[in-house]
């Protein structure tokens, strides 16, 4: 059987540590719980307490000065908080937005379900799914507030999957200008 060793993280290039603690994981020297858990350093961990304010304590943390830095493309797109429902990717996102200067626009989805005479699945349910790669039904968006698109719009356009956009409002008409 051929082993292979990791050598390089393309990924976590600009943290050498971070790279170097993921290349410890993958290459099996990194110490395990019962070989199939590892233990983070508490120093890229932020304590969960169950208080209702640690997701603002999480965004300060992972975006410091953010008023500072709304508008620095190279600072919006090299941070991130991950989540694994989309329901708390949500929340996160508006209580970001929140923090972004500007008037709020708010745009609704039209949810409506093909060959269904009988109404059984009603627009009220409907819009209370939160499918993966789409948006939330109710969408808050305020100017210079980042915009990652999760599908292929508009490809000859520029607006596909994985790129970074700023949502911008403009004599009443919502624009896109790509990040840098």
């Amino acid at each position: 059987m051929r082993q292979l060793r990791l050598v390089r993280n393309m990924r976590a290039q600009s943290d050498p540590w971070f790279s170097e603690f993921l290349l410890r994981i993958g290459n099996g020297v990194e110490e395990t719980i019962e070989q199939d858990y590892v233990k983070l350093p508490s120093e890229i961990c932020v304590p969960y307490t169950g208080a209702e304010s640690n997701i603002e304590d999480l965004i300060d943390i992972v975006f410091p000065m953010l008023e500072e830095n709304m508008t620095n493309s190279n600072y919006i797109t090299s941070r991130a908080i991950l989540s694994t429902r989309n329901e708390n990717v949500d929340g996160i996102n508006m209580k970001l937005i929140e923090r972004f200067s500007g008037e709020q626009m708010v745009y609704h989805s039209f949810d409506s379900a093909v060959d269904d005479p009988n109404n059984h699945y009603p627009p009220e349910f409907l819009n209370s799914l939160t499918p993966n790669g789409l948006p939330p039904h109710i969408l808050k968006l305020k100017g210079n507030c980042p915009v990652i698109l999760l599908r292929n719009l508009d490809p000859p356009n520029g607006l596909c999957n994985g790129q970074g956009w700023y949502f911008e409002h403009f004599k009443g008409t919502p624009l896109m200008r790509k990040l840098c």
